[in-house]
């Protein structure tokens, strides 16, 4: 992809992880990238570095930072509002920002505020935002027409269909989040707008690390066929080649990158 294209990715919750690497892979095909995320005023130098080192002299051109929660009305807006101004064109959203629950435990004892606090990030805000980002590709492939291809692209986890009793809020937003992939799919097929899921297994991310010990234990013994932890650029690999459009036929499509977890065995 030419380096001086006007394409832009949105990836939100990407100050680290999963998030920050899919950012730097798009922008090494040439992407301007949107960073997003909802605690982090700037970005870390580590982070500036890279992208300096991608863009060079055109990085102010080519990225912009919003700080903003997914899961509230008006922080979408100011994001949004934000890539209007810098860019005014959005050719992909990845929907990346995602939290656990408060606190692991008991599902019997889970709270209310655990719950929303969850929902509100992992399936409401992407729901909206994707919902207000549509519209918006609608409206620029009716302007931009054949030179404009636009893709969506949803994070969820193997807990979309696994059940982890200890974060049940965590389960229930990411099997939310495949059918919210399924739902889009639909019906933004008729505007030539693809909808893919990305299943991640268990990847070694700040997350993950509070349970490094245990996930360790469990691949070491053989939970998924592939035994090694996944990394943030497993996932960042498929999401280029969604937007290379090396997977032209196919919308509502789950692709799991999750070193073979998904598999049933005897």
């Amino acid at each position: 992809m030419d380096k001086d294209n006007k394409k832009v990715a949105l990836v939100t919750g990407s100050t680290h992880g999963i998030g920050e690497s899919i950012i730097l892979e798009l922008a090494n095909i040439g992407f301007s990238v949107v960073i997003n995320g909802a605690s982090t005023k700037e970005l870390p130098l580590d982070y500036n570095d890279n992208l300096r080192y991608i863009f060079k002299e055109k990085l102010e051109d080519k990225y912009l930072y919003i700080q903003a929660n997914v899961g509230i009305k008006e922080d979408r807006k100011k994001l949004v509002d934000g890539i209007k101004k810098k860019f005014n064109r959005i050719d992909v959203l990845v929907n990346n920002a995602g939290v656990g629950p408060i606190k692991r435990g008991e599902m019997l004892e889970m709270t209310e505020e655990s719950y929303d606090r969850v929902m509100e990030i992992n399936l409401k805000g992407p729901f909206f935002l994707t919902q207000t980002i549509a519209k918006w590709m609608i409206e620029l492939k009716k302007t931009l027409k054949d030179d404009y291809q636009p893709y969506i692209i949803n994070i969820s986890s193997i807990n979309r269909y696994t059940a982890s009793l200890n974060r049940g809020e965590y389960c229930i937003s990411k099997a939310g989040m495949t059918m919210m992939t399924k739902l889009f799919a639909v019906r933004l097929a008729e505007e030539g707008i693809p909808v893919f899921e990305i299943s991640p297994g268990i990847i070694d991310t700040p997350l993950t690390k509070p349970r490094h010990d245990t996930y360790d234990k469990l691949i070491n013994e053989g939970i998924s066929p592939i035994k090694r932890w996944g990394t943030p650029i497993d996932i960042a690999k498929p999401v280029i080649a969604i937007v290379s459009g090396l997977i032209p036929f196919s919308t509502g499509t789950v692709l799991d990158i999750d070193g073979g977890f998904h598999l049933h065995r005897l």
